[in-house]
């Protein structure tokens, strides 16, 4: 692991292809192969991988893959504490806008629990988020717009999401086939897992602490 109090991943800005998909949800949820993994940039500062994240488009939306590993205790997930649960969240900015330092209009947050919601708490949940300090905030996204699925296995779980592309301000892949984009995988147990910066770092409301997710139709 790097000693400099820079993060190696602050040096650089981040493109990532994300594979087209003609079909993101079905009854089995997302189920994207191996070829959708995003590359683990965090490798780059030497950190310990917790999480495989898959990502794939099409032009109804955006689908995401998160499989958790290494847990030896159940996830810790609650519906009313979403932001302290054990989660995956993402950022989007539908205009991939680098040199602003608070997020407009076309910036969203999204977070996704593998279980927490329903009677028993063990039905996964979907939300979407307000931005701190944006100077504009995006239309509501309703959690009956998000789909979600998630199954807790002996050593983690496995959770699938399904973002429709007509509740993202501004989603045209055709037009803008760029995102500004980042995710963080949060668990209480194994720690934080960012695609660009992480904590202290504010990347949760600054987007030009974001990649790119290029949006792409073959590869």
């Amino acid at each position: 692991m790097s000693n400099s109090l820079i993060p190696n991943r602050f040096l650089f800005r981040f493109s990532l292809p994300c594979l087209y998909r003609e079909r993101l949800w079905t009854a089995g949820g997302a189920e994207l192969e191996e070829r959708f993994r995003l590359v683990n940039l965090a490798e780059l500062e030497g950190r310990h991988q917790i999480a495989e994240v898959h990502a794939a488009w099409n032009l109804s939306g955006l689908a995401f893959s998160v499989r958790v590993t290494g847990k030896s205790q159940a996830p810790w997930c609650r519906a009313s504490k979403p932001e302290d649960s054990d989660c995956f969240q993402v950022w989007i900015d539908t205009r991939n806008v680098h040199n602003v330092h608070r997020a407009g209009r076309y910036c969203h947050h999204l977070i996704f629990l593998p279980a927490g919601a329903g009677d028993r708490s063990d039905e996964p949940m979907a939300q979407c988020l307000p931005i701190n300090r944006a100077k504009e905030h995006s239309r509501p996204i309703q959690p009956k717009q998000l789909n979600v699925r998630g199954k807790i296995q002996a050593d983690g779980y496995l959770l699938e999401a399904n973002i429709p592309g007509d509740a993202l301000t501004g989603f045209d892949p055709q037009e803008h086939p760029r995102l500004g984009f980042t995710y963080a995988v949060i668990d209480r147990e194994l720690g934080e897992q960012t695609l660009t910066v992480g904590s202290p770092l504010p990347y949760q409301e600054d987007p030009s602490l974001w990649a790119t997710l290029e949006l792409v139709k073959n590869k």
